[in-house]
């Protein structure tokens, strides 16, 4: 490291006020670079010539809107890479792992050396860029712009530069130090692009800090902007994506966290110059990565395009939910072009008002926003308004969001089936789960009729059908008694479905206001107990349903009922699907196996 540091790294940073320019400059042969008393085995891997190499000490003059619009233009067409980061804390592991990435299709291949703890230049940098016929980025994260390096600056910008001279396509640079970097002797090669990249762990700035920080990497000589914030709210994203449609030269524009994943989703929608997938469950360089499987084969990016419809899950937490897994499915087999994402909301108003353009044509809702979709829906469908609960909300023609309820036919659809089905042994328990809110699909016309509804949506897509009274054709709910365990917006839906079909309804909750209230709106109306009352053993029924979170992951071995209590139903259905052998399931099941069913419907 001693003479790669004493040749390539400047003493003192220059500035000029001439355009950047590209010059050819003689690279010395790295054999002419040995220092006295310095013996280095390090060779290049081909012969060195005469190479492109960019004088980088001056800034880019900025472009009008006119041409920025036109740059736009050309990147939105282009394809946005996907990039895998290497996470490996030793030499070995990084080789597998890059093989790895390679295996999976990426397009370019992070190699963060910051995280190597074995790392030495002269042994290993050379094999690494070798490895495999995928493009390098070359990163050497240092801890004060969270990364793991914490050695000397100077020898640092002098691994990306040698790095760069060994034909690494891009080396990763930190805005702060770009001057350094550029300044001096140790040209970059032509080939060999710059990230200038700016980091906050903290927060994301505001859009005239963002935009200031995009100017100083075009004036200090990036070829690529790199911006990584931090998302406190959804609504970040939004800004953080407009980056990249203003954007005068290729940009990449990211927002950390879960809260902040859209911007990784959507970057080749807004013309992004690469977004990062992980190569596996705890291998993120980042938090809130995805897959590099999940963003090729789930979310489709190479395929999306700029005119792509966004529709999605809102929900807090919404990591669970199989929504985005189904509907990009049919989405992709409908040919359509169109993607469902994960949305984790704090404020749905928020949310709603800030992604409010027609691109974005509707969502799901799930816990706990399904109380406020039914305020924030400019227009109710009927059924949603008498259950007082909106899980699905579609954009109109006029740009407006109507709400829909297809929680209450998905859910009463599933437990009529578990009733009308045959009975397991009592070895051979069947039981299934059912994930009722907006995670749910309808399936058919079936699964939009009743209490008259005029029609019911997922995620834009839209099944019509009238309602009739199924009562009149013989519900094997009339006349038996259905325990829901919630009073939230699922349990409203189950509530007024099991009453319309002819059930006796018992309402469980923890607050007996909200359960009270509940049960005031309903037509034929409904018994309140409490939950302790429940899990007492004192309630008996035919059907016991929880609508609550409770059991769902990570908190997969919490139960809303107790073991005792649950063994007193015929039917046991479950609105939590992850996991799908809920501890409320086991417990019916294991109490008396030959009254546990439920039904299963995909979600």
């Amino acid at each position: 490291m001693q003479c790669v540091q004493h040749h390539l790294l400047p003493e003192v940073p220059a500035h000029s006020s001439k355009p950047k320019t590209v010059a050819r400059t003689r690279i010395v042969p790295m054999q002419d670079m040995s220092c006295m008393g310095c013996n280095s085995d390090v060779q290049r891997s081909s012969a060195v010539g005469t190479l492109t190499v960019r004088d980088r000490r001056t800034p880019v003059v900025r472009a009008t809107m006119q041409e920025a619009a036109v740059q736009t233009v050309q990147q939105a067409n282009a394809k946005t890479l996907l990039c895998t980061s290497v996470t490996a804390s030793s030499f070995a592991e990084a080789i597998t792992e890059i093989e790895q990435i390679a295996e999976e299709g990426a397009d370019l291949i992070e190699l963060r050396l910051d995280m190597l703890t074995d790392f030495s230049v002269e042994r290993h940098l050379q094999q690494l860029l070798a490895t495999t016929n995928v493009p390098k980025i070359v990163t050497m994260r240092p801890v004060w712009e969270g990364g793991k390096y914490d050695g000397p600056e100077p020898q640092r910008l002098a691994v990306l530069k040698y790095a760069a001279l060994l034909g690494a396509s891009h080396v990763d640079v930190e805005l702060k130090v770009a001057s350094y970097f550029f300044a001096g002797g140790g040209a970059v090669p032509a080939e060999t692009k710059v990230i200038l990249s700016s980091h906050n762990f903290d927060n994301t700035p505001s859009d005239k800090a963002l935009e200031t920080i995009l100017q100083q990497m075009w004036a200090s000589g990036a070829d690529v902007a790199k911006i990584a914030t931090t998302a406190t709210d959804i609504t970040d994203c939004a800004r953080v994506l407009t980056l990249l449609k203003t954007s005068q030269g290729p940009c990449i524009a990211l927002c950390m966290g879960d809260r902040g994943q859209p911007t990784r989703m959507l970057a080749a929608k807004y013309g992004g110059y690469l977004t990062f997938g992980s190569l596996g469950g705890g291998k993120e360089s980042a938090p809130g990565q995805p897959t590099l499987r999940q963003l090729r084969q789930m979310y489709r990016l190479p395929q999306l395009t700029p005119d792509c419809q966004v529709f999605g899950v809102i929900g807090n937490p919404v990591a669970h939910s199989r929504s985005p897994q189904l509907h990009n499915a049919a989405m992709e087999a409908a040919g359509l072009d169109s993607v469902y994402l994960p949305f984790l909301v704090d404020d749905l108003r928020l949310f709603l008002t800030t992604y409010s353009s027609p691109e974005y044509g509707g969502f799901s809702v799930t816990i706990p926003h399904k109380l406020a979709a039914l305020e924030c829906a400019d227009e109710v469908d009927s059924v949603a308004q008498q259950i007082g609960a909106v899980n699905t909300l579609v954009r109109q023609q006029d740009g407006s969001l109507k709400g829909y309820n297809t929680d209450w036919s998905a859910a009463i659809t599933a437990i009529e089936q578990g009733l009308q089905s045959d009975g397991p042994t009592p070895n051979q328990a069947a039981y299934h789960q059912h994930g009722s809110g907006a995670d749910s699909a309808p399936t058919g016309a079936d699964s939009a009729s009743g209490l008259g509804a005029e029609e019911a949506t997922t995620s834009g897509r839209v099944w019509s059908g009238r309602g009739q009274d199924v009562r009149q054709g013989g519900s094997v709910l009339e006349g038996r008694t259905v325990v829901v365990v919630g009073a939230g917006g699922a349990g409203r839906a189950l509530a007024f479905g099991a009453a319309h079909k002819g059930a006796k309804v018992i309402i469980a909750n923890r607050s007996m206001d909200k359960a009270e209230a509940l049960a005031s709106q309903m037509a034929t109306g409904a018994q309140v107990v409490p939950l302790e009352q429940l899990n007492s053993g004192e309630v008996k029924g035919d059907v016991l349903a929880n609508t609550t979170s409770i059991g769902m992951h990570p908190h997969v071995d919490a139960s809303p009922v107790s073991a005792s209590a649950v063994g007193a139903f015929e039917l046991v259905f479950d609105a939590v699907y992850t996991p799908m052998d809920t501890q409320l399931l086991k417990r019916g099941c294991l109490k008396d196996a030959a009254a546990c069913r439920a039904s299963n419907l995909n979600v």
